[in-house]
C-alpha cells in the first residue's frame, strides 16, 4: 500500500483584505446605513440622538470610501 499524500488546504483569498474590496463593503455598509436613516427618519416619534450618530457615520463612511476611491485611482500623476 502506498501511504496516502495529503494536500494542504488551498490558500485563503489574498484579495480578501485588498483595497477594492473594502471600497465595496464600505459602499455596502452606506448604502445600508441611507436606508436605515430614512426608515428612521420617516417613523414617528424621531430619535433625535440616535439619527444624529448614524449621520455622523454615514458621513465618516463616505470620507474613507472617497480616501480609498484616491488610493485606487488618483487624479494627479503621482
Amino acid at each position: 500500500m502506498r501511504p496516502e499524500i495529503t494536500r494542504a488546504p488551498p490558500p485563503l483569498d489574498s484579495n480578501l483584505h485588498s483595497l477594492s474590496r473594502q471600497l465595496i463593503e464600505l459602499r455596502i455598509e452606506h448604502a445600508d446605513l441611507d436606508a436605515t436613516i430614512d426608515r428612521l427618519a420617516e417613523g414617528s416619534p424621531q430619535d433625535e440622538l440616535l439619527l444624529r450618530r448614524l449621520k455622523k457615520r454615514r458621513l465618516a463612511l463616505r470620507d474613507q470610501i472617497a480616501r480609498l476611491e484616491n488610493i485606487l485611482d488618483p487624479k494627479e500623476p503621482a
